[in-house]
């Protein structure tokens, strides 16, 4: 293993954008590169101009949607243009950190695992709103149910693959579905899985949250589309 690919999908995140990508290029992997894959999903607000200044940084690629299609969306095209042995998801809201990213990825490079999940449940929750953190628990338990396998949080933006599994995984989704969908495909296709704890810190719907209460129908729809679907 020699480069990480940090996929970081972005939508209106003109205060946080910047950072997220510094902290993702700072992580020291001890050898192993890394590189930036951002997809600019159709913000109108400053977010297009801040990225323009990574134009010629070397670790950053940067691409724009003409218009807003989704965070699935965005990933898929980031993931067109990957070039590591692992992929991670990294959303540039600064409600993860990215110094975790070493832990992440140890048990891909040990050789334990395919698919790492960052489990906030696992590690520590602060500033959740109730709601979400419901839905968050009702969607690892309907995962864990429907796919004979424990899974404490579904939900994760941290979620690290070898490249080849998810680019084979002929990803459909457009919007948050996408966590439910990879979810899927990799416990169904008896990818070795696993979990390691991190450290989550959540903002506010005011502060920029985007996923809303309906997302998690859509979110059990999707495992329950993909556990019956050949």
């Amino acid at each position: 293993m020699k480069k990480l690919s940090v996929i970081m999908p972005v939508y209106n995140e003109e205060e946080t954008v910047a950072k997220a990508i510094d902290r993702s290029l700072s992580v020291d992997l001890d050898g192993i590169d890394i590189e930036v894959v951002v997809v600019d999903d159709g913000s109108d607000d400053e977010s297009p101009e801040i990225l323009k200044r990574y134009s010629d940084n070397d670790g950053v690629k940067v691409f724009t949607h003409a218009e807003n299609q989704g965070k699935g969306m965005a990933i898929r095209t980031a993931l067109e243009h990957v070039s590591g042995d692992m992929v991670i998801i990294e959303d540039a809201d600064l409600e993860l950190d990215s110094f975790e990213y070493p832990n992440l990825i140890k048990p891909i490079l040990e050789d334990r695992a395919d698919v790492v999940f960052g489990s906030r449940f696992k590690g520590s929750v602060q500033n959740m709103h109730w709601a979400n953190w419901l839905a968050n628990r009702i969607l690892s338990f309907v995962t864990s149910v429907l796919y004979f396998k424990r899974v404490s949080d579904e939900a994760t933006c941290y979620k690290v693959f070898r490249t080849e599994i998810i680019k084979s995984f002929d990803l459909k989704c457009t919007g948050f579905e996408f966590c439910p969908e990879v979810t899927a495909k990799a416990l169904r296709n008896g990818y070795r899985y696993t979990e390691v704890p991190i450290h989550f810190r959540g903002r506010t719907v005011h502060g920029g949250k985007k996923i809303r209460t309906w997302d998690a129908f859509v979110a059990i729809y999707t495992l329950l589309k993909y556990r019956f679907r050949d």
